[in-house]
């Protein structure tokens, strides 16, 4: 999974669009996983497919995961105002962090069925076939929608979005996995729908992890990538009077950049001439990367 975070003119232009996107997408999500929802657990019920179920209770996630999303969307757009001087913008981090709490534990409850079912084979049933066509139109509708929505988180580089589409990959792979699981049993192997139920378990477990994990360190403040930190310090360093840069650190905001650093300056350069190169640093920084903000000091040096 990678979030392409290549620098624009200015990051904060496309603020509007990028809720726009976030919402029609994830309204779209919400349609396909409601639907998905609850045919494959009615189904899988009909068709005494566990796997089906599974898969179905998975959808159910999303569904959940979606109105999240949503929430985080909302939220994340507000200004900055008396109690959150920096902003909104960790509510899409706290938002992965939720969504991977979420899978987690819907895994860990695949899990634990599918082991369950798998040490008393003898009341494993036979399943029907028409699980196995919703199995299939399943893997379809979530693999068509995997794509639509990594292209539209891509687009307006979103970290939130982004996992929310590869949370709908996830789902695509475990129907994979639950059709052919299906498919053996259908063809006298009853042993293998609840497996297929098991190695979905493991999956979305393993995705819950990364994703809540990924989002904790962000929410401790974690720097961005050492060629985003260069970058950085590039345009730093070739803004006209700054001598050299160091101590620079970096910590992400939602998908922004908080940025704080030393500059060298001429030290025989009056307060505002310095202030003026503080404040051209920081613009060329804010317009080159997405950057939130630049909290600088200047080091006095000699040119001489």
């Amino acid at each position: 999974m990678a979030l392409d975070l290549t620098p624009q003119d200015d990051p904060e232009q496309d603020t509007p669009e990028r809720h726009a996107v976030a919402k029609r997408s994830t309204l779209v999500s919400v349609v396909v996983n409601l639907v998905l929802t609850t045919v494959q657990v009615l189904v899988g019920v009909f068709a005494h497919s566990q796997a089906l179920i599974a898969d179905g209770i998975h959808s159910l996630s999303d569904l959940i995961a979606d109105f999240v999303v949503l929430l985080a969307n909302q939220h994340s757009r507000k200004e900055a105002d008396d109690d959150h001087h920096y902003g909104h913008h960790r509510y899409e981090t706290a938002a992965s962090l939720v969504l991977g709490a979420l899978l987690l534990s819907v895994g860990i409850g695949m899990l634990w069925s599918a082991v369950h079912k798998l040490g008393d084979p003898e009341l494993i049933p036979k399943v029907k076939p028409v699980a196995l066509y919703v199995a299939l139109v399943a893997l379809v509708s979530k693999e068509m929608l995997f794509r639509y929505m990594l292209a539209a988180a891509e687009r307006v580089r979103s970290s939130m979005l982004v996992a929310n589409a590869w949370h709908a990959r996830s789902d695509a792979a475990s129907s994979l996995v639950v059709a052919l699981g299906i498919i053996g049993n259908l063809l006298g192997y009853p042993l293998l729908d609840p497996v297929a139920a098991l190695i979905v378990g493991f999956m979305v477990t393993k995705m819950g992890w990364e994703f809540g994990w990924d989002a904790l360190n962000d929410l401790m403040d974690r720097s961005v990538s050492e060629d985003q930190i260069n970058e950085i310090r590039q345009v730093l360093t070739e803004t006209p009077g700054v001598q050299g840069v160091h101590d620079l650190r970096t910590r992400k905001m939602g998908d922004m950049i908080m940025v704080d650093a030393h500059l060298e300056v001429d030290g025989d350069l009056s307060v505002r001439a310095g202030h003026d190169i503080a404040s051209s640093a920081r613009e060329r920084v804010m317009k080159k990367l997405p950057v939130l903000d630049v909290m600088t000091h200047l080091d006095p040096v000699s040119v001489r």
